[in-house]
């Protein structure tokens, strides 16, 4: 039998969720573990970008950053429909910042404080007197999920099948292009490229980033992903967008938007954040900056806890989390417009300038609405 160790906290996932959660503890006096089933680097499907709010709850310094990552000032964005027009919006300043998952998930991690167990697969979880036991060698008095939205921990205490309504699938590939295929190449690496389903139940990106192309797509449930990928491609390779040898290789995710379903998100000494809490932005499916504030709002319940992890005490969290982002539905949300008078709407309204920057790129993408968060 494999020798036991202790912590008091254990985090279930090293991404920006869980190493922000662990940064904020860091001199709380908490010992502090992070596990994580893959090594970092990893790889994250992920379009990979950033906004200034960000860095800002992290407090990054960009310039130290950009010396040996990749950092990418986005100033402008072209939109429109798969196989339709496109609109293209500037901004005076830098309004958001290209990263690759790879780099900045290590970054964060590296510098977060706390100890971590790496290459090692959560496998179960029992309740003791005092916390719980995890993988049968792990003892921890708190335990927080932060893997995604397949976190383990997270199906500990949600139904293991729930209505998937709420739920995106995405596809995306990432390459290095070659000095030739950045001659062929007609994104701009200042310029992403958002295409949205005609049926707006998902949109395509294309984001090039010191010479690393991301192509996508995301979509709303299980249905009709794969047909909605290859339109997207032929569009793509029909207007010569980006070479076309990189669009068969695509490797898929998932994550929950926010506000669409209830979850469960703590119980007595556990709780969820990031998209193991289901926090994506039901308009974009950003989801960064929603596990950096979840991480450190956690954070901060935690510290004023003083051990004492019981369920009323976490509520706080909770509840924070439904001032800062907006109350769950009684029931699972649904459009109140029909199908097709929304499409009709959307055509219209993205058509125009006003919307597009004001609604679609302001406030979905890069939710200026949104004030910095206010730690506790």
């Amino acid at each position: 039998m494999s020798e036991t160790e202790s912590c008091d906290v254990l985090i279930v996932g090293g991404g920006p969720g869980g190493s922000s959660c662990a940064w904020g503890l860091r001199e709380s006096g908490l010992d502090v573990l992070i596990l994580d089933k893959a090594t970092f680097p990893r790889d994250k499907v992920c379009a990979g970008w950033i906004t200034p709010a960000v860095a800002e709850l992290r407090e990054l310094d960009l310039n130290d950053y950009s010396k040996e990552h990749v950092l990418q000032p986005i100033s402008r964005f072209r939109t429109g429909l798969i196989g339709g027009s496109t609109l293209q919006t500037e901004y005076p300043e830098t309004v958001s910042y290209g990263i690759r998952r790879c780099e900045f998930d290590h970054y964060l991690l590296q510098r977060c404080g706390a100890r971590t167990r790496l290459g090692e697969s959560f496998q179960s979880l029992e309740r003791t007197d005092d916390g719980w036991l995890v993988n049968g060698s792990l003892r921890a008095k708190m335990v927080i999920g932060a893997g995604g939205h397949f976190c383990p921990v997270a199906r500990e205490i949600n139904d293991k099948h729930p209505g998937e309504h709420s739920v995106v699938l995405a596809q995306e590939t990432e390459f290095q292009l070659s000095p030739e295929q950045q001659q062929i190449c007609r994104v701009q690496p200042d310029t992403p490229e958002l295409y949205f389903c005609r049926d707006f139940k998902g949109y395509g990106w294309c984001f090039l980033k010191d010479g690393y192309l991301n192509v996508g797509i995301g979509r709303e449930g299980e249905k009709q992903l794969s047909t909605a990928r290859d339109e997207f491609t032929e569009y793509l390779d029909r207007e010569k967008r980006v070479p076309r040898e990189i669009l068969g290789k695509f490797k898929g995710h998932a994550y929950r938007l926010y506000g669409l379903q209830k979850r469960n998100i703590v119980e007595d000494a556990l709780l969820l954040i990031g998209d193991a809490a289901g926090l994506a932005s039901p308009q974009s499916g950003e989801g960064i900056r929603p596990a950096i504030e979840s991480g450190l709002m956690a954070a901060d319940v935690l510290k004023n806890c003083e051990q004492n992890y019981q369920k009323d005490r976490l509520k706080i969290y909770q509840d924070q989390l439904l001032n800062r982002f907006g109350p769950w539905p009684d029931e699972p949300a649904h459009s109140i417009l029909p199908d097709v008078f929304r499409q009709f709407l959307g055509r219209q309204l993205m058509a125009t300038q006003w919307f597009t920057r004001k609604v679609l790129l302001d406030r979905w993408f890069l939710q200026q609405h949104l004030p910095p968060l206010v730690r506790s």
